[in-house]
């Protein structure tokens, strides 16, 4: 079953009047899930920002049906012991809406501006396998949980009130890459999310996981597949034109960067492709947080072709 969301960047603007109503928005028009962003800042020039969690609380209370969550929380920030006590209790309050997405930190300017420490990636890889250990062993077990984590260790530890969901909210792992991701994702996650893949780098990284969750004993249904990419939309070539320009392909990518662009059949056609190359959830994200019009057109025009699947 497809399912198609919205990603929002918290650290581009993000504030509790667009907030509220980018939530609203996305409920009232259907689509599946709503997912931000946690980072203080990816600038210059640094722009207003919602604490995550915060806003995630505010998102079980003021909606009823979409799911969302934080696509990713950096280990680097939070204590996992921390994240998961507010996963869980975020996740009871909404009802069992939320999913937990987990990363190891990437963006070292914000780190440096807020005095937060920046190691590197072996060191940040490490305490990433620590805090899913920690995360899944204190939301499976009823039990006090004790374990030698290199970065994070549990002594007689537990989850208090026990999450309401068995196993507690699911945890999404996102990143492409083969040797380290994906090999996580086998072993503790519920959802991994692809980033910014063409359709064939989806439909080979999907097999690469079934491989490794065969050799975990898992089952390729026990992890769903999820992309998150950007959505440049417009009614017409001459919206998209202008969103185009608007918001240009950047010259420093990270990461191999592809987008889903163009008028309503033209995404139609895109988003199809993905979903034969097994992806099942989107997380579209949407550059202009003040673009309602545009949700509202894709809405209308697009999500009808999925409807089954929102």
């Amino acid at each position: 079953m497809v399912q198609i969301g919205l990603m929002i960047e918290g650290q581009w603007g993000l504030t509790w009047e667009r907030w509220e109503r980018l939530l609203k928005t996305a409920e009232a028009l259907g689509f599946q899930c709503v997912f931000r962003s946690d980072h203080y800042t990816i600038g210059p020039p640094d722009q207003d920002s919602l604490e995550t969690w915060i806003s995630l609380t505010y998102a079980a209370i003021h909606t009823r049906r979409i799911e969302f969550g934080p696509l990713v929380a950096p280990t680097t920030f939070r204590h996992p012991a921390l994240t998961a006590r507010m996963a869980a209790q975020v996740d009871d309050l909404s009802g069992g809406r939320l999913v937990l997405g987990l990363g190891a930190g990437w963006h070292e300017r914000e780190h440096r501006q807020f005095g937060i420490p920046f190691y590197d990636f072996p060191t940040r890889y490490a305490m990433l396998r620590d805090a899913l250990e920690v995360t899944t062993r204190l939301f499976r077990s009823d039990a006090p949980v004790s374990y030698d984590g290199q970065h994070f260790p549990l002594r007689e530890a537990i989850l208090l009130p026990r999450p309401q969901r068995p196993g507690g909210p699911p945890i999404l792992i996102g990143g492409n890459g083969r040797k380290r991701t994906l090999p996580l994702a086998a072993r503790y996650a519920d959802e991994w999310n692809a980033v910014y893949l063409t359709p064939d780098g989806c439909r080979e990284r999907n097999r690469l996981l079934d491989e490794l969750l065969a050799q975990a004993g898992r089952q390729p249904g026990d992890v769903k597949r999820s992309l998150m990419t950007q959505m440049v939309f417009g009614r017409d070539d001459a919206q998209v034109k202008a969103k185009l320009e608007q918001f240009p392909e950047p010259s420093d990518k990270l990461l191999e960067w592809n987008r889903v662009v163009g008028t309503p059949s033209q995404v139609v056609d895109q988003i199809g492709a993905y979903i034969e190359a097994g992806v099942q959830r989107f997380m579209f994200m949407w550059r202009d947080q003040t673009d309602i019009d545009g949700l509202e057109g894709l809405a209308q025009t697009v999500l009808p072709h999925f409807q089954a699947a929102v």
